[in-house]
């Protein structure tokens, strides 16, 4: 007599997990990047529209004030200095999109308390 064996199938190993950034990391050091014109963070300012962690690569869709903004060249180069400083992140790719556009009502309130700005 054979002796037979239960037979597990598809057999699957457990998924592999790696440590990664989390989103609160990505917006923490976000929150240390300041537009030099204005005295009050890219993230309360509104510039910040999505972050995505994908494994060691953040992603960064965002805007400016304007597209005429003397600083376009240089808040993109702290951004990514800022948040390639966390663990585990190896890059960040920023997406500079100009839809939705930049407008005041962007502005979170801690921003438009900085900046003096009434409620509307």
């Amino acid at each position: 007599m054979a002796l037979t064996y239960p037979i597990r199938f598809p057999y699957s190993e457990p998924p592999l997990t790696f440590p990664m950034a989390t989103t609160e990391e990505v917006y923490s050091q976000l929150r240390q990047v300041f537009d030099p014109e204005i005295p009050v963070n890219i993230v309360d300012l509104g510039l910040i529209y999505e972050v995505k962690v994908d494994g060691t690569t953040v992603l960064i869709d965002m805007t400016l004030t304007s597209q005429s903004c003397p600083e376009a060249q240089n808040i993109p180069e702290m951004i990514k200095r800022r948040v390639n400083t966390i663990e585990h992140v190896e890059e960040t790719q920023i997406n500079l999109v100009w839809d939705p556009e930049w407008t005041p009502q962007l502005i979170s309130d801690e921003g438009r308390k900085i900046l003096g700005l009434e409620d509307e």
